[in-house]
């Protein structure tokens, strides 16, 4: 894979394709075993055809045209009558016919709901409706280490040097502290750098965080940029993370043995 912007490959050849990601990065900085055991177990698929909420957003949000090739929403039923059980059945049955995703009627007035507050949201709207390009996939080899480096930026405005980022979380108010967690300011420092390898511009990173949760009556939505600090700290985190993917590649040695130890009140109940 050559660097540089591509703008018509499918998710599937992009997750299955080569280059590092920042998701399989995740997995390094737990262990490089982890890494190797996500590639090759098995998936249950049974267990991951349920509608998520969170893909269904960002695709009414990012590709709205695309949305009823890819979901499909039930009709109201009684579940509690056979009627009501068999009309279901049948509609599941179609959307897995047709291999697309079936809407539960309730979520699908919740999805909608959460999209038009999104879009009361000035800045958001601003976003969503600028003209951009939706998942775009950029390939780059890491100027410091060399490693084939990709990302999917939910969104590029270029003509701006934004790029937009789109999560749902159901608590806004946690998702400001748990953000470090899950390693956003990693993701933010990470397809910075791959956008300005091709743009040769650092673009403004933006997430924009849906909640999943009703507050006083309505869903709240905020949009959160990183500081400078949060950025290096990100990029000092990504760079640890290439560093240790490249010597396992080397070596071809995947590493993984965690260690268990005692809690710190275990540890103190054997010290009194």
């Amino acid at each position: 894979m050559e660097p540089g912007v591509y703008f018509d490959i499918s998710n599937e050849d992009y997750h299955a394709g080569p280059g590092i990601s920042k998701s399989q990065l995740d997995d390094i900085a737990i262990s490089p075993a982890i890494y190797q055991w996500r590639k090759h177990a098995p998936v249950d698929a049974e267990k991951t055809a349920a509608l998520d909420l969170g893909t269904a957003l960002h695709c009414l949000l990012l590709e709205p045209d695309e949305f009823s090739k890819r979901f499909e929403i039930a009709p109201e039923v009684n579940r509690r009558t056979t009627a009501g059980k068999e009309k279901e059945k049948e509609f599941i049955e179609r959307c897995e016919a047709k291999g697309i995703t079936p809407i539960a009627h309730e979520d699908s007035r919740k999805l909608h709901l959460m999209r038009d507050s999104a879009m009361a949201h000035p800045i958001a709207r601003w976003m969503l409706e600028a003209q951009g390009r939706a998942e775009a996939s950029i390939y780059w080899n890491d100027r410091d280490i060399g490693v084939l480096s990709r990302c999917r930026p939910d969104k590029m405005i270029t003509e701006f040097n934004w790029c937009v980022d789109v999560k749902s979380t159901a608590d806004i108010i946690k998702f400001q502290k748990d953000f470090y967690s899950y390693r956003y300011h990693v993701q933010d420092a990470f397809y910075s750098d791959g956008y300005e390898s091709h743009f040769n511009e650092p673009p403004t990173f933006a997430f924009l965080a849906v909640s999943t949760s009703i507050d006083c009556g309505r869903y709240p939505v905020q949009v959160f940029i990183m500081d400078q600090q949060a950025k290096d700290a990100g990029r000092a985190e990504y760079k640890r993370n290439l560093s240790t993917f490249a010597e396992c590649l080397s070596r071809n040695e995947w590493p993984g043995i965690a260690t268990l130890s005692l809690p710190f009140w275990a540890k103190e109940l054997r010290n009194e």
